[in-house]
């Protein structure tokens, strides 16, 4: 009895990992310009600002090291 409730436990488990990827019907969804990671560029103005002011170097955030020469 206790392997049979283990097995289906685990089965359970396991199928609940069985979808992933993003379906042909969801990428509208995704592709909208509010769901891009860059939307707002009143945020995008305020990292930057606040990138410069703790690096003391103006734009390459995306890229490691910073003004104080440290990598």
């Amino acid at each position: 009895m206790k392997k049979t409730i283990l097995a289906l436990a685990v089965m359970a488990s396991l199928s609940g990992c069985a979808s992933f990827g993003v379906e042909p019907w969801e990428r509208a969804q995704l592709a909208r310009a509010d769901m891009a990671l860059d939307s707002e560029k009143n945020d995008l103005a305020l990292d930057d600002h606040i990138y410069f002011s703790k690096e003391g170097s103006s734009g390459g955030r995306a890229f490691a090291g910073g003004g104080c020469g440290c990598n």
